[in-house]
């Protein structure tokens, strides 16, 4: 086999986490797909699958080459698609799932422009807070923030968010500006639970870690709620900088305590079947991703 054949046959296996399963994928005798890895492994002068009787696993190794065939197939596929103009004709439901407030802030300005360029798609979004199981729930695609784990299946990083702290100028007016964590011990605060926090503000400096407890004025069961909040002058609130895009643009909120705000998380795309997907998910990575990726909202600045 060529060089690109046993870079799709070894993604195939790494994919499904077998041998057998590829080879139904691929259509090819089991023997076939053995005999292609065992070349690959020898090529390459290194072992990427780790037999058991239970069955194959990758090695190191092989997790960090799987991650680097992905990205060369896709962009192999890419540019096939742009040579015979796979995405002039797509149509059917397509679904894609994220946290409410992406949704709202990031999301659906690009829905829009998606949707006027591919008029025969129908696209469904769905609100996740936590890591969505795509094969499970029958989702297409997701938008999701925070740290994956290696074997999270096809993802593209689109950029990253800041958690960050803010309030209203009408509020900093009345209350001050506070200028350090002890300071927050003198303002009123709001809580949204969705979110997991609690009355407990950690800032962080460097390498250390100040917790500051606070007494909430008022505890909404939602971020955009808290953030309506905190636009009518209550209170300071944590939230991520892209859950409060529109307002942190538009001045009714202003970010306090920058420098001691938390790291910033990487927000990924999250697909299934990777070169196997459908035109119309396909279509839609290539028009997302460089639109995700210049919104100002996923840039940390």
């Amino acid at each position: 086999m060529s060089r690109y054949q046993q870079l799709a046959v070894f993604a195939s296996v790494a994919e499904l986490g077998s041998l057998s399963a590829a080879a139904r994928e691929l259509e090819l005798a089991p023997a076939t797909v053995l005999r292609t890895v065992a070349a690959l492994e020898a090529r390459l002068n290194a072992t990427l699958l780790v037999r058991s009787p239970r069955g194959v696993s990758l090695s190191p190794v092989g997790e960090q080459f799987a991650a680097r065939c992905r990205q060369i197939l896709q962009q192999t596929a890419e540019a096939e698609r742009s040579a015979v103009g796979l995405h002039s004709h797509v149509a059917g439901q397509l679904t894609v799932a994220m946290p409410l407030l992406m949704a709202h802030q990031v999301f659906m300005p690009l829905a829009v422009e998606y949707l006027d360029a591919f008029p025969a798609v129908q696209l469904l979004t769905e609100t996740r807070e936590s890591l969505p199981k795509l094969l499970e729930e029958g989702l297409d695609a997701a938008l999701v923030v925070g740290h994956l784990a290696d074997s999270s299946g096809f993802a593209v990083e689109v950029g990253n968010v800041r958690p960050i702290m803010c309030a209203a100028p009408a509020y900093l007016a009345q209350w001050g500006h506070p200028e350090s964590p002890e300071d927050l011990r003198q303002h009123r605060t709001i809580l949204a639970t969705a979110s997991g926090h609690s009355p407990e503000w950690r800032l962080h400096s460097g390498s250390t870690t100040r917790t500051i407890r606070t007494t909430p004025v008022l505890t909404c069961s939602t971020q955009q709620a808290a953030i309506q909040a905190a636009v009518a002058g209550l209170g300071l609130i944590r939230c991520l900088n892209h859950e409060a895009h529109q307002q942190l643009q538009s001045g009714q909120l202003r970010a306090i305590l920058q420098p001691f705000s938390a790291p910033a998380l990487p927000v990924h795309l999250l697909y299934r079947e990777g070169r196997k997907a459908c035109g119309r998910l396909r279509t839609f990575i290539d028009f997302a991703v460089p639109r995700l990726r210049n919104h100002p909202a996923l840039r940390d600045e």
